[in-house]
């Protein structure tokens, strides 16, 4: 880990992708770069797993662009986001046990409020564009 100092201060990355199923494994390698370089290695995983199921509702689940936002905030906080361009709330599922093992999906957003520190969302207007930012936190320890 980088001395105390490099992660003292502030940062954010933003990654706007097109709706495509492949923008998923770009997040994913882009975030896991960005956390490497800045030295927070040990979020990788669990931050690639929140960005990968935060990015993957963006893009399979509405029709416009996408963008991926990484933000630092000292003195240990890591913000994953994902905004879209559909501005309705994200559907959030009850309890695993609803699902069976052959169920496909639906399980995002429960594994976002199961491995993160703190998870919401809001509705954004970007660009002119009406839509909703889904986000989550971890705590770097």
């Amino acid at each position: 880990m980088p001395e105390t100092g490099a992660l003292a201060e502030p940062w954010e990355y933003s990654l706007h992708v097109p709706n495509d199923p492949r923008a998923v494994t770009v997040s994913r390698r882009t975030l896991r770069l960005i956390l490497t370089l800045h030295g927070l290695i040990g979020l990788v995983d669990t931050a690639e797993l929140l960005a990968a199921e935060l990015v993957s509702n963006a893009v399979l689940h509405t029709k416009g662009p996408a963008a991926l936002r990484v933000r630092w905030s000292p003195p240990h906080t890591l913000r994953i986001g994902a905004w879209d361009a559909d501005p309705e709330p994200p559907h959030f599922p009850g309890e695993l046990k609803e699902y069976s093992a052959d169920d496909e999906g639906g399980r995002g957003l429960l594994l976002v409020r199961s491995c993160s520190d703190l998870w919401g969302w809001q509705p954004l207007t970007r660009f002119g564009n009406r839509g909703k930012y889904v986000w989550c936190e971890l705590a770097a320890g």
